[in-house]
């Protein structure tokens, strides 16, 4: 074990190196995205079956059986989910270099933005803005989006606020995206149910989050929860999807190791 590793070994026994769970819980009662009806069929809800309980089906165990969609709460979007991406070379879950899967971390917190109007979008500039106050974001690092929305979570309707217009969430612009992409990150992610915002549809392109991050073999992450528990900078992000076969997606226990 190299010199870093033993020390970070005894920064997580001793509590100096902390553990934040950047993750919602995955049950039934989970919110799951609602497409309009042109955009195709929608993800099923969580569905938990039991197969023995310590029972007659198994006396000595207890298991389940789960329907569930690679995107759903928690979740890692992986290149080959977005049409632009659907060429890439090692763009499934069971193909990304692993090394992929733990990398720096910024936060930028537009948190008052969000509560004070819930269709936010993140700018280009606004980025220049953060980067002056925190320094610049580095290659190969995860950009996060805080806008406190994961506690919205425990209601599928105030999670997805839609209503008669859409739905109506904070997200990136596509000149955000595209100067996230200039600094060469690994990937970007936000609290709500999806890496884009809620009026993305009617952007060009649309869903750019999706549509140009993946495009560069880029990947994403959706309703994070706790990022107000996150430094600006100097977190490490843990985000390893399952590795399934030609996976899009997967859900994900995302860790942050803060110091």
């Amino acid at each position: 074990m190299t010199e870093a590793l033993t020390a970070l070994a005894t920064s997580l026994v001793s509590g100096a190196v902390k553990v934040v769970d950047l993750s919602a819980p995955l049950g039934p009662d989970t919110p799951v995205l609602y497409l309009p009806p042109q955009f195709g069929k929608n993800t099923p809800k969580v569905a938990v079956h039991t197969i023995s309980e310590y029972d007659e089906n198994g006396p000595f165990w207890a298991w389940n059986w789960l329907e569930l969609g690679e995107h759903t709460g928690t979740h890692f979007d992986a290149p080959c989910h977005w049409i632009t991406g659907k060429d890439h070379p090692e763009n499934t879950t069971d193909t990304i270099p692993p090394q992929n899967f733990v990398a720096p971390v910024n936060v930028i917190d537009r948190s008052k933005e969000a509560a004070e109007n819930p269709d936010y979008l993140l700018t280009a500039d606004s980025i220049r803005e953060w980067e002056a106050e925190h320094g610049e974001i580095e290659a190969g690092s995860w950009v996060l989006l805080r806008t406190d929305w994961y506690k919205r979570n425990g209601s599928t309707e105030t999670f997805l606020n839609a209503d008669e217009t859409g739905p109506h969430s904070p997200g990136p612009t596509v000149d955000a995206i595209e100067y996230l992409l200039s600094k060469n990150v690994i990937g970007w992610g936000q609290e709500t149910v999806g890496t884009d915002a809620g009026s993305a549809g009617g952007m060009t392109p649309p869903f750019p989050a999706h549509n140009l991050m993946h495009q560069a073999n880029k990947y994403g992450l959706a309703s994070l929860c706790h990022l107000d528990q996150l430094p600006p900078k100097g977190a490490i992000l843990i985000a390893a999807p399952l590795k399934l076969v030609k996976g899009t997606g997967s859900p994900v226990r995302a860790l942050a190791l803060i110091g």
